[in-house]
């Protein structure tokens, strides 16, 4: 007798549904490999993009700052169109430089203006030992200051002009000097002008390991009047000597606060520049490219703006 197993009803239909699912065991493991494919690259893809977008996000954008000169003695008007090439703004200086007894900057503001120059207007400060106490101090920025607005206003400065008091003296100031400051700060605010000032950012030892700008030194004893910053700072580094590169940010200049920054002078000063002595010209000053005949040494800058003395 032949044994013959008995097949379920079921046995017919059964071949079908084991067929169904191992096609769809088969297209499930077809779409997890599509997917492992598609996640490889779409990671492949953002290893490569987010760097670069990151970058994008971190990175800080160069600042906006502009070159501009400064001379004693105006150049002359022949100078103007050479000095434009490479400078955004010019100082004006309303009286005597330090140390002269007259300007001959007076009456060039329509002519440096034609140009594209912008300004930084200059007045010439008091020497600290001309200052016999505070009162003295008082009175004479007072007097400084009517003398400067009333020099801008013939010059043609409109109101709200910055008129950038010069203060040859480096480090820490007396007391007297600070009232004479803030007697021009005020009373130039009182007619309609705006005050800053010219002065030092370079460290004075003090011993004991304490050190002092000038500048620091006044912000200090400003508090929070408003007055703009042009600092002088020829030290190497953070001065780059006498180039002319747009990426120099005041901020560098020793002083975060500076507005404008003098970061090479004519002549240059030999113990603060020995490290970038090569980019001054033999003579030890400050030559603007275009003067092959070294007509006219200046002082050069960097600014936020390319008009300092109007910036808002």
């Amino acid at each position: 007798m032949v044994f013959r197993q008995r097949r379920s009803p079921l046995y017919g239909r059964l071949i079908p549904l084991e067929r169904a699912v191992t096609l769809l065991y088969s297209y499930k493991m077809r779409l997890l490999r599509a997917l492992s494919v598609a996640s490889i690259l779409l990671f492949c893809v953002l290893a490569l993009a987010l760097p670069a977008a990151y970058q994008r996000m971190t990175s800080v954008a160069p600042p906006n700052t502009y070159l501009g000169f400064d001379l004693n003695e105006y150049p002359g008007d022949a100078a103007l169109p050479t000095l434009r090439k490479t400078f955004s703004f010019s100082n004006f200086w309303l009286g005597p430089p330090p140390g002269e007894n007259q300007t001959n900057w007076t009456g060039k503001r329509a002519a440096i203006k034609a140009q594209g120059f912008g300004f930084v207007v200059l007045f010439t400060g008091r020497d600290s030992h001309n200052l016999k106490n505070t009162d003295d101090a008082r009175r004479k920025g007072i007097l400084d200051a009517h003398n400067a607005a009333k020099s801008a206003e013939r010059e043609g400065f409109a109101k709200g002009t910055i008129i950038f008091l010069d203060i040859e003296e480096g480090g820490r100031l007396p007391a007297s000097y600070h009232q004479y400051i803030l007697s021009w700060l005020e009373d130039l605010r009182r007619v309609g002008f705006r005050a800053g000032v010219y002065c030092s950012a370079v460290p004075v030892d003090e011993g004991r390991g304490v050190a002092i700008t000038t500048a620091q030194d006044i912000h200090d004893h400003i508090g929070t009047r408003e007055i703009a910053f042009w600092v002088y700072n020829d030290v190497c580094p953070p001065s780059p000597g006498c180039t002319f590169q747009t990426n120099l940010p005041p901020s560098q200049s020793g002083f975060p606060a500076a507005q404008i920054w003098q970061y090479a002078q004519s002549p240059r000063h030999k113990e603060r520049t020995a490290q970038c002595s090569a980019n001054y010209a033999p003579d030890g000053n400050c030559y603007v490219p275009g003067d092959s005949a070294h007509k006219w040494f200046l002082d050069a800058n960097v600014a936020s703006s390319p008009d300092p003395s109007s910036k808002k």
